[in-house]
């Protein structure tokens, strides 16, 4: 059933993706805002209740409306309730526009477009970037917002679907990643901040949450990509970026398409904001891995390599299901 259901909510998104002002993404932004109102108090229990109810609780509805369709109806209903789930947690669309936009303004040699592109879609200050950084940074927040946005949900999806928990690892997933950017963003908010104490929590949970697919990724970009490379990088270089389970993914990639990644980060003027994709942990400097200079042809490279990744979970997928079927 998680085939199908991927297959055919990656197909639906690909036709129709979904808007970001969606009223589904505005009621569970509402409900997260509704956490921490409510049960934000500034005491580390506190922060751990408000993530729980926030994340938890609605996971746990996906998943008790999912068993409530397999009793009530039967199964195809059911996979429906998934292909729905996945339609809104899974899917490039939800951020592959902005890529697209930066990309065809390189290629058409209009950089001031492609940098008010770069600092609309992460809310940066990326005036002064010059081309091949432009193209690095580019590289780094889509491979990001790859992992995030498909092969994180893929992993927590596919392995909570196996042992019958449905679509709840979807939501898990996907709102661990929105209310630790979101709290985060919400701290500076002098009307009603998120504590410290929620802040932590959330980070916690998502660094947790996020460390298996994390690592998952970057397996998939070595399969697909240079082997060798990828995981020497991976290896040697991804402590030098500031967030461990980004750096995973964005060394394994250095290393799968030999290009230089890392760096100085760019100078905020809001770090982590409403994007689609959550940005890398902005104003820290890095170190940069080996490669090439970043260069626009390395942007096709990227689009190949995540969809050849792609090509390899729904194929280890389908033989799971052959195996599941004949079994």
């Amino acid at each position: 059933m998680s085939f199908f259901a991927i297959m055919f909510a990656l197909l639906v998104e690909q036709v129709r993706p979904v808007a970001r002002d969606n009223p589904i993404h505005g009621l569970l932004r509402a409900w997260v805002r509704a956490s921490s109102r409510n049960f934000d108090a500034g005491k580390p229990q506190h922060g751990w209740v408000a993530w729980a109810l926030a994340v938890v609780l609605p996971s746990l509805a996906a998943l008790g409306l999912h068993w409530l369709l397999v009793w009530a109806i039967g199964w195809p209903v059911a996979v429906l309730w998934n292909v729905a789930v996945l339609y809104i947690t899974l899917g490039f669309r939800q951020f592959s526009h902005h890529f697209t936009e930066i990309r065809d303004a390189l290629e058409s040699g209009d950089e001031p477009l492609a940098r008010e592109r770069l600092a609309q879609w992460q809310q940066v200050d990326a005036s002064e970037l010059p081309r091949s950084e432009i193209v690095r940074h580019v590289i780094e927040y889509s491979v990001v917002a790859a992992h995030r946005h498909v092969f994180g949900v893929l992993a927590w999806y596919s392995v909570l679907a196996a042992l019958g928990l449905g679509p709840a690892g979807a939501v898990f997933y996907r709102l661990s990643e929105f209310v630790s950017r979101y709290w985060m963003h919400k701290a500076r908010d002098r009307r009603q901040p998120a504590s410290a104490s929620l802040q932590k929590a959330a980070a916690s949970a998502w660094t947790a949450i996020d460390w298996l697919p994390a690592r998952a990724t970057a397996l998939g970009f070595a399969v697909v990509g240079s082997f060798e490379d990828a995981i020497d990088s991976w290896r040697n270089y991804a402590q030098r970026f500031p967030n461990d389970n980004d750096g995973v993914v964005l060394a394994a990639t250095s290393g799968a398409l030999n290009v230089r990644l890392g760096g100085e980060a760019l100078k905020t003027m809001d770090a982590i904001g409403y994007s689609q994709a959550t940005p890398l942990e902005l104003g820290v400097d890095t170190e940069s891995t080996p490669g090439r200079d970043p260069e626009l042809a390395h942007l096709r490279s990227v689009v190949g390599l995540v969809w050849r990744a792609v090509v390899l979970w729904m194929g280890m997928l389908a033989l799971l299901t052959l195996a599941n079927l004949l079994g």
